[in-house]
């Protein structure tokens, strides 16, 4: 991309689109084409047809998803499928209309099976069920990755999607019944601290294992694969093999280390400073046992993470406090 390449963040009021502007901007990005979901609409086909006709993009980062935890994700798994659906495949279509010259789809590491092998290499995409509580936003990401494939084969277009794993950091949704784990941990012990209570109630039984990227790094990796060049970029799409077995255009994104959610816990809790214990809702689900990604491919390419998890959750306290109603 050149500087003054135009480019359009979808999404870029969310964790994952402000992070991306944040970055280009850093980096010296001037030419934006942006949109609040009040000014468009990205489930209404006509409205992304006429917006990209008239601005016609070169660059697109799709970060533009509706998305939560287990509890909204088990709650409204038919706006997860709609919404996530619909918003796709307009963009992916009106992209390939007008021409844009890259996209990067943003999908979720919730796309693997379950019980997927660890670390969870690209291949393993479709190679067995899916976690349940999650499974309509997963199968919408896994239709965005095959749209793209699909119209790369058949149009020629350079579209690649890449899979962040458990993303964290500012402007992130800390609301306690719909967000992501980590978020929902910092408001959790925070307001436990504030209110001098015993103890801070954490869902399910802190088994589970999670990889967490702080949203920068990500962005950071998102910029990176954009300007590969030509023939780097290129060989990510596996466009020229077409079979059954062909990987998609697929790349995972991630630190390549994981923690437990009972160790994340107790991390947060001290770095909050919070003193009192943590009690484990047993009833709530856990959700898949391990996600924990296969960075090698992206790695290879020459990128590392580099900000450190307790390093990004100072940070996204700092960013929580800054942003958290009065005397909370």
């Amino acid at each position: 991309m050149k500087l003054d390449s135009k480019i359009y963040v979808a999404g870029h009021r969310g964790l994952v689109g402000s992070a991306i502007i944040r970055v280009l901007e850093k980096n010296g990005y001037t030419n934006f084409v942006l949109r609040t979901h009040k000014e468009l609409e990205l489930t209404e086909q006509d409205a992304v047809r006429a917006f990209f006709a008239r601005e016609r993009p070169e660059y697109v980062f799709m970060a533009a998803a509706k998305v939560g935890g287990i509890g909204a994700n088990s709650a409204y798994p038919a706006a997860f499928i709609y919404d996530n659906l619909s918003v796709q495949q307009n963009v992916i279509h009106q992209a390939w209309k007008t021409g844009v010259n890259r996209l990067l789809f943003l999908g979720s590491s919730c796309i693997y099976p379950r019980d997927c092998r660890q670390p969870m290499k690209e291949e393993y995409l479709l190679t067995g069920p899916l976690e349940i509580t999650n499974r309509s936003y997963a199968v919408a990401k896994i239709a965005g990755i095959e749209m793209c494939r699909a119209y790369n084969e058949q149009y020629g277009t350079r579209y690649l999607s890449v899979m962040p794993t458990n993303l964290f950091g500012p402007g992130d949704n800390y609301d306690l019944e719909n967000s992501h784990v980590l978020p929902a941990l910092i408001r959790k012990m925070h307001e436990a601290k504030i209110q001098g209570a015993r103890k801070a109630i954490v869902w399910g039984s802190g088994a589970p294992r999670r990889e967490f990227l702080y949203s920068d790094d990500m962005a950071e990796a998102c910029v990176y694969l954009m300007n590969l060049p030509d023939n780097k970029f290129t060989g990510l799409l596996n466009s020229s093999v077409r079979s059954v077995a062909s990987p998609p255009p697929l790349i995972n994104i991630g630190c390549g280390e994981d923690i437990t959610i009972r160790e994340l816990a107790n991390m947060v809790r001290q770095l909050i400073g919070f003193t009192g214990d943590i009690g484990w809702d047993t009833t709530k689900p856990d959700g898949t046992p391990r996600k924990l990604l296969d960075v090698e491919k992206l790695f290879s390419l020459g990128w590392r993470p580099r900000i450190s998890l307790t390093e990004g959750i100072q940070q996204a306290y700092r960013d929580f406090l800054r942003n958290s109603p009065k005397g909370n």
